[in-house]
């Protein structure tokens, strides 16, 4: 089983230290979704707090991985959507518990105005590549 080959420095690219500059995998394509901070039974998890949300939304990201087959392993991009730049250390930490340096996916991190209900501080969604 081949698993994804992550790039940290191309040539001539400063080196990233949170993320792959790039991924590269053969396989079953996986889009996730954004995630939201919302629990199995649609409640929100975290109110103000963006620690707990970001672990909830890791949490949910890990259950559709699952569901499709594929684990933080077969991640090659995250795309995190914050209302506030000062929540990306949470979404890292939380990252972190799930994605090891060794498995850090390609990755972008963009400050939104608002996302689909004022009381959600972050979004993540996720790209896998599953070896068949």
């Amino acid at each position: 089983m081949s698993r994804p080959t992550r790039i940290p420095a191309p040539e001539g690219v400063a080196p990233a230290a949170q993320y792959a500059h790039v991924v590269t995998a053969t396989g079953r394509l996986v889009a996730v979704s954004g995630q939201l901070p919302l629990d199995e039974h649609g409640a929100l998890v975290g109110e103000g707090d963006p620690a707990a949300q970001a672990r909830q939304v890791f949490e949910n990201l890990r259950r559709c991985l699952a569901a499709a087959g594929a684990t933080f392993d077969d991640v090659v991009k995250l795309t995190c959507f914050v209302t506030d730049m000062a929540h990306m250390p949470a979404v890292r930490e939380a990252r972190a518990a799930h994605l090891p340096d060794e498995h850090l996916p390609a990755s972008s991190a963009v400050q939104v105005a608002a996302l689909v209900r004022p009381e959600f501080l972050l979004e993540v969604e996720a790209l896998a590549v599953v070896a068949d």
